[in-house]
């Protein structure tokens, strides 16, 4: 996972010294002020999936679940000092720093943020396509789950603010960058 997480950086620094927008992830200056503001934003995407649910727009609230807890990963992101524009990189460096014991996230957080290649292996992120690309507006599949997707995303942003708010500084591991 290493060697992934290295190539994420490399992609975006080469790109990046090219003047192209790069699609890794690349070093910044941490900053607390957007790591609280991706915060506020996760909650307020779950008052949207309050809205969706009231409104029967059940095909929307999936999408939402779905940057609810990646605005959680880019709080995190922006808490380091990387900048992402990859959600398969996104999740392989937080994946990699959890398991460094760098921060604590639970894994069915990490689950739920990766992209998967593999047909069998589905996340939110396809949960998401599915629900958004598809011709339905209603779904009780998604009324079913509501509550505990509520819940989920409501245990990730609480993840996400014990470290977002701790006074520990966060340093990417320097063998994920060079």
């Amino acid at each position: 996972m290493t060697t992934q997480v290295k190539d994420c950086f490399v992609t975006a620094k080469v790109a990046e010294e090219k003047g192209k927008k790069h699609k890794g992830l690349l070093l910044i200056k941490p900053d607390q002020k957007k790591a609280e503001a991706y915060i506020v934003k996760a909650k307020d995407n779950l008052l949207l999936c309050d809205f969706y649910k009231e409104k029967r727009f059940d095909y929307k609230i999936p999408e939402e679940w779905y940057y609810t807890m990646y605005y959680c990963a880019l709080a995190i992101l922006s808490k380091f000092g990387v900048e992402s524009r990859n959600q398969r990189c996104t999740a392989l460096f937080l994946r990699s720093v959890t398991e460094k014991g760098i921060i604590a996230l639970s894994s069915d957080f990490l689950d739920h943020i990766t992209v998967h290649g593999d047909k069998e292996e589905t996340s939110a992120v396809d949960e998401r396509e599915q629900a958004r690309y598809g011709a339905s507006v209603q779904s009780e599949e998604i009324m079913v789950k509501y509550d505990s997707m509520m819940a989920l995303c409501t245990r990730y942003i609480s993840e996400t603010e014990e470290i977002v708010y701790s006074d520990k500084e966060l340093v990417v591991p320097k063998e994920l960058v060079k």
